[in-house]
């Protein structure tokens, strides 16, 4: 017979194989990604880490990324997180410039994209070929004196 210690205070409790383990909600996505080039040698025990902050400040983690542009122009970029906020959308937009500016152009087209719904005269000026040419030849000009006076 087996004999049994309580605390007082204590509280037995039957454990289950499955304790450990949340159920992740039907909208959510569980990703689980190296999160940096180095490859693991020999697992390592690090003490005296007691919160999430010192456990990416010991370990650094950080990926390489290839971006490729509309030309086919690749552009490298390194991603390092440094708290659980980086890995949102957020968090890599304000490091990576190439995502923050096709955020930008994302922004700037949905401008267009409102303001051709929105706009009757507009509208009015792309259907009719003649006044459609007149206007995009209006847009090259204006874009040109913009590139020749950024120079």
């Amino acid at each position: 017979m087996a004999v049994e210690k309580y605390n007082i205070g204590g509280t037995v409790r039957d454990t289950e194989a499955d304790e450990a383990f949340a159920e992740i909600q039907q909208n959510r996505v569980l990703m689980a990604e190296k999160l940096t080039t180095v490859s693991a040698g020999k697992p390592q025990i690090v003490h005296g880490l007691t919160n999430v902050s010192q456990v990416f400040e010991h370990y650094k983690p950080n990926v390489d990324i290839d971006f490729e542009n509309e030309e086919g122009v690749t552009k490298k970029e390194t991603l390092r997180f440094k708290s659980v906020g980086d890995f949102g959308i957020k968090g890599i937009t304000a490091q990576s410039s190439f995502i923050s500016d096709l955020t930008t152009k994302k922004e700037q087209y949905q401008k267009i994209a409102k303001e051709l719904k929105s706009n009757k005269l507009l509208r009015e000026v792309l259907k009719n070929e003649e006044t459609k040419k007149a206007f995009m030849d209006g847009i090259h000009a204006l874009i040109k004196e913009l590139d020749q006076a950024g120079k």
